[in-house]
């Protein structure tokens, strides 16, 4: 090793000092619990990980005798290779008669007492020398340790591999490992130059739970076991293989630190682990008001995940104010804070970006900036819209976020004197006119065709079998798909999620996270609730011990011994996404065209469109489908706002457009005659009569000028539709006009038996005959023509009215009865 002059005094606030305070502060943070448990003692150096402790190293093999630690199947690799000779028996029947193996690791010393040399082997357990005399005695090793002239010999001193605790054997400077080792590396040419590096670099020769931290440097055993002490609280699992690679390579680098590591330096089997046990180090001694100076923040000093970066920000004074909005906003964010509020800064960076290439002095002078600044923001963003950089979506957040933040950094105070805004003009500032209009939908939400979702119903099985938490994967897409609650809201269910109302109807209990409103009620069906039951004897089954009140419905198998620790949204999310790439494609009817014509055509859906998140958009538009009112429909959601919930399943105009062209064909007038023969060009017109010339009815429309102009308050007859000649309806109406019929029919049967009313009021309340007869010849008119059509005008048809069916949902109702079609099942072959 070359030695270099250290100076007498480091000097104060020396990288020397620093590095030292560093390793105390460390060392110091290290609980005696966690030595004692690895057997660590600064004198010898070396972890000796315990066979039964469940997050420190590996059990013992199951099999009687053996003394190894277990790698799979809790069969060391000599017993499982026996197993595995033996035709892969049960493993509870193999241990119960298997024998150990002879194959012993470590050393111990002579058997002779008082002895310190170390033995031959485990079969001759004494040093060397004494092998000798009891070669040339010829006496049983019994009778040799009780002779009188057997007397215990001097050491010859410990190896002098730095990372060794061995003893040496014989005049050698090295164990016997070690010496057949640089014997080895001598003959592959390494020459005695060499050898003062071999011996700080090689590797320990180690036995089954031992790891040794010899010959790193301080700083990296005090970050060594302040990490595994950090994992261990954590629920982490840390075991001696990954570990002792791991020592050995940085004791290859001669790294002063772990924090110097390169992770391409390391093994793509250690790298998980090293930056783990970096992220730990890394967390100690951090506090908010010392992150509050740093560019980058490490989000867990805050109690939120991840970091949040304002590198992107160039001006001094903006970043300053960026960072002290950041600190005031951090404690009133909820869910994914850090990323929200990444994305705040992210709109200051390219307000900072605007200002750095618009203006000469590159927008240091804060006292410069004006409305002209604000201008030219508003125009590069779009630009930026028009090249594609970023989304209109995009251009309308980034305003909002500048505007909103920008008069919120003023409200805290950030323009007094001596805080990072004093002197910024008043007209540097967004105006409610600087925000462009938000971009309208084109399409009917992200909800998935219900060919799609029966495909992926009948692939949840295979879900399940995915590696790691594959049953956990399956339970929650699973429910994601019946309850239409977020990613995030399904991970996080309490084991006892699952209550009965009053009336005996099984409710989910979840927290909306989003709204950060606790303990939201949702009725959910039978089948539903025997995935949350079957789920839960599982769970507790894993693990007894943990009260069912602590337990997570859907917990992580990874660190997580208690199951108190439940699946991320985001790990659910990666693992779903690999799991839809990996199924066949799922082909959907569409309506292409031809050599003129209109056909339908099985084509693949677009797998990307198939997340997590579209589940909810799917249970949405499926309950909307049905004919649920839209205040119900919010509830349901649990959205504060019923614009929020109808933008969840709007229809999209040129979806309506396409779906009026092909119901307009099959409009009825009150005596089931069809009012629409006309040419294909007349389509604009009854486009735009929809839209200004008719107003919505029960069982159809109503065209009657005055009852339109009055938004369908004024109608004559109160709502006898059936016999006006201003009624239209067509086919979109069936299910509504079906039901209206059932209901006349009852309503007569009931008033018939009815005897507590006068005769006036019976008859005034009793629906009349010919009502009864012209609704039945409408209902019959409309079928007739719909059989009459082909297999595939019928299914074009089917889905037109699905679309406007769907695109009523948003309008208030006239008080009639509303009943939707049935609820589709994806789940044909599921019971409770």
């Amino acid at each position: 090793m070359k030695v270099t002059a250290a100076p007498l005094r480091p000097t104060a606030g020396s990288e020397e000092d620093k590095d030292a305070s560093r390793t105390a502060e460390l060392r110091a943070a290290v609980g005696q619990e966690i030595l004692d448990l690895l057997g660590w003692s600064d004198e010898v150096g070396m972890l000796f990980f315990p066979y039964d402790h469940h997050l420190l190293g590996m059990p013992k093999c199951r099999v009687t005798g053996c003394s190894q630690a277990s790698v799979a199947r809790q069969l060391c690799e000599g017993c499982r290779l026996r197993w595995r000779q033996a035709g892969r028996p049960d493993v509870d029947e193999y241990v119960e008669h298997a024998r150990p193996g002879t194959r012993r690791t470590g050393v111990e010393d002579c058997s002779v007492k008082g002895c310190p040399r170390p033995f031959q082997s485990w079969r001759k357990p004494v040093c060397s020398t004494h092998l000798g005399q009891l070669t040339r005695l010829q006496v049983t090793l019994e009778e040799f340790l009780v002779r009188d002239d057997v007397v215990p010999l001097p050491a010859f001193g410990h190896c002098e591999v730095l990372a060794c605790h061995r003893k040496r054997d014989g005049r050698s400077p090295y164990c016997h490992g070690h010496r057949v080792r640089w014997s080895s590396a001598v003959k592959r040419g390494l020459s005695t130059h060499d050898e003062a590096r071999w011996r700080r670099t090689t590797a320990p020769v180690s036995a089954n739970n031992e790891v040794s931290l010899r010959g790193l440097a301080d700083r990296v055993v005090a970050e060594i076991l302040y990490g595994i002490q950090a994992r261990t609280r954590e629920g982490l699992h840390t075991t001696q293989p990954v570990l002792r690679t791991l020592t050995n390579r940085l004791r290859e680098l001669e790294l002063p630190s772990l924090t110097a590591v390169d992770l391409d330096q390391v093994s793509r089997g250690e790298r998980g682990f090293c930056s783990s046990l970096v992220t730990q180090v890394g967390r100690f001694g951090l506090t908010p008001e010392g992150e509050r100076a740093k560019d980058v923040w490490n989000g867990a000093v805050f109690g939120h995940a991840g970091y949040l970066r304002f590198t992107g920000i160039h001006q001094p004074w903006l970043r300053s104010a960026a960072k002290e909005w950041a600190f005031f906003s951090l404690p009133q964010r909820r869910g994914k804070a850090i990323a929200t509020c990444q994305e705040v800064v992210s709109a200051f960076a390219l307000l900072s970006e605007s200002l750095q290439l618009q203006r000469e002095d590159c927008g240091n002078d804060i006292q410069a900036v004006g409305r002209r600044d604000i201008t030219a923001f508003t125009n590069r963003l779009s630009y930026l819209r028009h090249t594609g950089v970023i989304s209109a979506r995009r251009t309308v957040v980034i305003s909002r976020y500048v505007r909103s933040n920008l008069a919120r950094m003023r409200s805290l105070g950030l323009t007094r004197s001596g805080e990072p805004l004093h002197g910024l003009p008043d007209d540097f500032a967004l105006l409610a006119e600087d925000i462009p209009d938000d971009p309208e939908d084109t399409e009917a939400g992200k909800d998935l065709p219900p060919e799609v979702m029966r495909q992926v119903c009948e692939h949840l099985p295979s879900l399940a079998g995915t590696k790691r938490n594959g049953n956990e994967n399956r339970v929650a897409t699973e429910l994601l798909i019946d309850t239409g609650r977020r990613p995030t809201e399904i991970c996080q269910l309490r084991w006892d999620c699952l209550e009965q109302d009053s009336t005996g109807q099984n409710v989910l209990i979840y927290d909306n996270y989003k709204s950060g409103r606790k303990g939201r009620r949702l009725p959910i069906s039978q089948a539903t609730a025997g995935v949350i039951t079957r789920q839960q004897e599982l769970i507790r089954t894993d693990f007894p011990l943990t009260p069912t009140a602590e337990l997570m419905l859907l917990p992580t198998r990874v660190g997580n011994p208690h199951g108190r620790k439940a699946i991320g949204a985001g790990w659910l999310s990666g693992r779903h996404r690999e799991w839809i790439q990996s199924l066949p494609e799922f082909l959907v009817p569409t309506r292409v065209e031809i050599n003129g014509q209109q056909v339908t055509k099985m084509l693949p859906f677009e797998k990307p469109k198939i997340f997590l998140y579209a589940y909810r958009h799917t249970y949405c538009q499926r309950h909307a489908d049905q004919g649920i009112q839209p205040d119900v429909l919010q509830s349901l959601m649990d959205h504060r706002q019923l614009a929020t919930t109808q933008r969840y399943y709007r229809v999209g105009e040129q979806r309506k457009r396409e779906a009026v062209d092909r119901v307009s064909t099959m409009q009825f007038d009150r005596h089931g005659n069809r009012t629409w023969r006309q040419a294909k060009e007349l389509l604009d017109d009854e486009y735009a009569r929809r839209a200004v010339g008719e107003v919505q009815a029960p069982y159809g429309v109503c065209v009657e000028p005055s009852n339109v102009a009055a938004g369908g308050h004024a109608c004559a007859v109160r709502f006898r539709c059936i016999g006006c000649d201003d009624f239209r309806t067509d086919a979109s109406y069936l299910p509504d006009l079906e039901a209206y019929l059932a209901d006349l029919l009852r309503n007569r049967e009931r008033l018939a038996a009815f005897t507590s009313a006068d005769d006036w009021a019976k008859a005034e309340a009793t629906p009349s005959d010919e009502e009864i007869t012209r609704v039945r010849r409408l209902v019959r008119r409309v079928r007739e023509d719909l059989d009459a059509l082909t297999d595939e005008d019928r299914a074009q048809i089917k889905e037109a009215t699905s679309v406007l069916r769907r695109s009523r949902r948003h309008i208030v109702g006239l008080g009639m009865p509303r009943v939707g079609p049935p609820m589709p099942d994806f789940h044909p072959g599921r019971t409770a």
